[in-house]
């Protein structure tokens, strides 16, 4: 209820923002409403998007496709979002706010960690190009870490991300980054970033239980820039690639005392008094993006380890496990002349011996893109073989609009 009563104050303020603002206007479906203020000393887009899914599984007895048992299915709004962007004073210095608005994107308020309230906010940051290629930004948002993570979940090139986001994700954090970006020579672009977070994650309200998160990232572009902008972290082939274009990234964080099982995201571990328990935690990440014609190929590599064994002891009490070891997660796209596309993704996790049992996931998606990743529908079906019990068979549908 409140987050209903939060939508309708924004767009009663925007609907009425005559004495504020000079100029509003809607470029096309997609481009969201933009504000310039009557000084121009202010810019705002406002976009919404959600996406509306439906999904089954079964379980295959024997690991047989014959055997199909134990039938789920679910319909849901995914992700329902409010998304805020522009600049003030100067083009130079800009913001960034998101919003969760459904059920299953904001969870939490179950905890005095987050002061029993819901996860709403996503995005909240301020960004400043001070010099050049250098720019400044401070706030909450997706750290450094892998490319599928990184592509917004309105720009996917299936459903939903693969495993291998799932169990080393750096995700969302709070902390402020240093970044450049620079030519060499007429087309080889570099971008270099640093980052200091917290290490636990988004919209935590209590004190810092561990250490804090260091990372470090670097981007090659030896064929100059995608011909859109996001080219690199937007998935598909959606804008025609003219010329072969490569963005190849290594990314490595250093989470000291971890204060959750899989770093900013899982279980909080505490002992027997409530107080924090941690281990260092260093996670990897190698990946690329390439583009030719209707052709795209997105690869990953990730590998994350604990500070000794990935159990955690309260005396000799196990209270948690750090969710160790590595995965590689291959995606192969076609886009066809009337924007239908067709594509494929492998992903292999293997955590370690003491985290979890090996899997492998085979899925095969087909998408409809009517106004590139604003408008659209995808489906993909997904095979799933776990090493220590049955496989498993996923099928989803889902409709994603975004003005």
């Amino acid at each position: 209820m409140r987050i209903s009563y939060l939508f309708l104050t924004i767009l009663v303020l925007f609907f009425n923002c005559e004495v504020l603002f000079s100029q509003a206007k809607v470029p096309s479906f997609g481009k969201g409403i933009q504000v310039m203020a009557q000084d121009s000393t202010f810019s705002l887009k406002l976009g919404f998007r959600f996406q509306t899914l439906y999904q089954s599984s079964w379980n295959m007895k024997d690991d047989e496709f014959s055997s199909l048992e134990d039938h789920q299915s679910s319909t849901m709004i995914r992700r329902s979002r409010l998304k805020f962007s522009g600049w003030a004073l100067s083009p130079k210095f800009t913001y960034k706010a998101e919003l969760a608005l459904s059920n299953r994107d904001n969870g939490g308020g179950d905890s005095d960690l987050y002061s029993n309230a819901a996860n709403i906010i996503l995005d909240a940051s301020l960004k400043w190009n001070f010099y050049k290629g250098l720019s400044i930004w401070a706030g909450q948002g997706k750290m450094l870490g892998n490319r599928e993570r990184v592509i917004s979940s309105g720009n996917l090139q299936f459903v939903d991300r693969s495993r291998l986001n799932s169990r080393y994700t750096l995700d969302r954090d709070v902390g402020i980054m240093l970044l450049n970006k620079h030519k060499v020579g007429s087309n080889f672009i570099i971008e270099e970033s640093v980052s200091v977070a917290s290490g636990e994650g988004k919209n935590l309200t209590s004190a810092n239980m561990g250490g804090r998160a260091y990372a470090a990232k670097v981007e090659l572009y030896p064929f100059g820039a995608f011909s859109s902008k996001k080219g690199a972290y937007l998935g598909s082939a959606i804008k025609y690639e003219e010329e072969p274009k490569l963005a190849f990234a290594v990314a490595y964080e250093k989470n000291i005392k971890a204060g959750r099982t899989r770093g900013q995201k899982g279980s909080f571990l505490f002992d027997s008094n409530g107080d924090a328990l941690g281990k260092d935690l260093s996670t990897l990440s190698i990946d690329m993006m390439f583009k030719f014609q209707n052709w795209s190929l997105m690869a990953e590599f990730a590998d994350r380890r604990a500070d000794g064994s990935p159990e955690v002891y309260d005396n000799e009490t196990l209270v948690g496990t750090y969710y160790t070891g590595s995965g590689v997660n291959v995606a192969l796209g076609y886009m066809f002349e009337n924007n239908f596309e067709l594509a494929m993704r492998w992903t292999d996790i293997k955590p370690e011996e003491l985290v979890a049992s090996p899997e492998t996931q085979y899925t095969i998606g087909l998408s409809k893109y009517i106004v590139g990743h604003k408008l659209k529908v995808q489906t993909d079906l997904t095979y799933r073989a776990i090493e220590t019990s049955e496989d498993d068979l996923f099928y989803r549908l889902q409709i994603d609009f975004h003005f």
